[in-house]
């Protein structure tokens, strides 16, 4: 097996493809549901009949009933197309007991192997200043060790990400309609603003994060390196400017989900000390 000569050259990428691999297979997972309506065998709901509505999906017998024409409206079943995009960035290089640049790379081999079991194509980009295509469409297995191991290795130190021209890229250069699987860390999201995006495809957010960076404790005298913009300083914080980091973070993150669940958008959290499969399996399989 390729994965097993892998573990006598690279370890760490192995042992994250053989778990991804082993979850995916083993699982019970379904399809990919999503949520645009159309032809398909997965009912979604009844409603009267409107002019240029396909006369074969009228329910006859409910019609009868109700005294007024009622079709049957079904969620597409058709072949899905697959876009990750690992948003890999500095702020990724940090973690006590796992860094979450590795816990991403889990959650993006996760999804690309659900994808190959499900037969939909999958094309992968790595987004922060710039958008650059990692893996085009395809449906094949060996093609997950290539992105798994783009991500993993990939030098995050001095990154950042302009969400504004992310969401500009995705519109433009993502021509037919996907589920698109943006995961970050997704801090200052206030012009994060995916609702246009979401009208033209799915959107599924995947937030990685550390618990310790969103409640720290109390510190003393420590000497910090900004893994963005690589300054270095000595800080020991107060008390009070913990509590007002920690309702910063609060607040935005309280808008950040207010306007995702405007836009009708999925997402979920992942601590850095969880094993990520049964929320991305979750999260695959939730309407």
């Amino acid at each position: 097996m390729i994965f097993k000569k892998l573990l006598h050259t690279n370890k760490p990428l192995a042992m994250v493809l053989i778990k991804a691999q082993k979850e995916v297979f083993s699982s019970v997972l379904g399809n990919h549901i999503t949520k645009h309506k159309g032809d398909g065998y997965d009912f979604a709901e009844l409603r009267p009949y409107e002019t240029g509505d396909d006369i074969k999906h009228i329910d006859w017998i409910i019609s009868s009933k109700l005294d007024k024409p009622h079709v049957k409206v079904f969620f597409q079943q058709k072949e899905l197309n697959v876009t990750i995009v690992p948003i890999l960035t500095g702020s990724l290089h940090f973690g006590t007991k796992r860094l979450k640049q590795e816990v991403l790379t889990e959650i993006t081999a996760l999804i690309a192997f659900s994808s190959v079991k499900q037969g939909d194509p999958y094309s992968a980009y790595i987004a922060n200043e710039n958008f650059s295509l990692v893996s085009q469409k395809n449906k094949q297995l060996f093609g997950v060790r290539h992105l798994v191991q783009t991500v993993l290795e990939y030098d995050t130190i001095g990154k950042d990400v302009d969400y504004k021209k992310l969401v500009n890229n995705l519109y433009t250069m993502i021509k037919q309609k996907s589920m698109i699987f943006l995961i970050g860390d997704f801090f200052n999201t206030k012009h994060l603003n995916l609702k246009a995006l979401s009208l033209k495809h799915e959107i599924v957010i995947i937030i990685v994060r550390e618990r310790f960076e969103e409640n720290p404790p109390k510190l003393n005298n420590l000497m910090i390196t900004d893994p963005i913009n690589k300054k270095t300083a000595d800080i020991r914080p107060s008390n009070q400017a913990l509590d007002n980091y920690r309702k910063k973070l609060q607040e935005e993150e309280k808008e950040f989900f207010q306007k995702l669940k405007k836009s009708d958008i999925r997402f979920t959290k992942i601590y850095n000390d969880e094993s990520p499969a049964n929320k991305i399996f979750n999260l695959m399989s939730r309407r």
